[in-house]
C-alpha cells in the first residue's frame, strides 16, 4: 500500500473492490462521453484481477470509517524496440470531481512510477485529451511532454 495525499490509501484492486472500481470506472467513462459494453467491463475487471496479465490496477481511498473509493488506475507493462526493459503505459487515471486538486492524481501516478520501477520498467508514459486542461496542468509539473501525437485505427471488432 502507498500513503497518498492527506487521509488516502492506495493499493492495488482486489475482488472486494469491484463495486467501486465500476462506479469509478463508470465515471471515467462518462468524463470522455464514452461507453463499453458489460463484456468488455468484466474482461477488463477480470484482466485486472488475473495475476498472468499484464494489465493492473488499483484503487485510493480515503482513510476514514466509510474508505471511500476517489480514484483508481490502470497501468499495462510491454516490451518496446526503444528499450531492453519492460515499458509502463498508464492506460487509464482517473479521481473523484470532488477530489480533484487534493493531490489524488499526483499520488496515482507516483503509485505506478514505484510499481514501474520495482518491475523494472524503463519508463512510465501516458496520452490525455487536449481538452483535459485540468489534467494537463498536473502532468505537466510531474512529467515532460513528449511531442508526440496519437493516430488510430479502429479494426471494428
Amino acid at each position: 500500500m502507498n500513503k497518498a495525499a492527506p487521509n488516502v490509501t492506495i493499493a492495488p484492486l482486489q475482488t472486494v473492490d469491484e463495486m467501486d472500481w465500476r462506479g469509478l470506472w463508470g465515471a471515467y467513462q462518462t468524463f470522455y462521453e464514452v461507453s463499453h459494453s458489460e463484456a468488455v467491463h468484466a474482461s477488463t475487471w477480470a484482466r485486472l484481477l488475473d495475476p498472468f496479465e499484464s494489465v493492473h490496477g488499483a484503487i485510493a481511498r480515503i482513510d476514514d470509517r466509510t474508505h471511500t473509493a476517489v480514484g483508481l488506475v490502470h497501468f499495462i507493462y510491454h516490451r518496446t524496440c526503444w528499450d531492453i526493459a519492460d515499458t509502463c503505459y498508464l492506460q487509464d487515471l482517473y479521481v473523484t470531481e470532488a477530489t480533484r486538486g487534493s493531490g489524488v492524481g499526483r499520488a496515482l501516478i507516483a503509485y505506478v512510477v514505484a510499481q514501474a520501477q520495482t518491475w523494472g520498467s524503463g519508463r512510465v508514459y501516458w496520452l490525455t485529451h487536449h481538452t483535459n486542461v485540468r489534467a494537463i496542468r498536473l502532468y505537466d509539473r510531474v512529467a515532460t511532454r513528449t511531442g508526440f501525437t496519437q493516430y488510430a485505427i479502429p479494426l471494428g471488432h
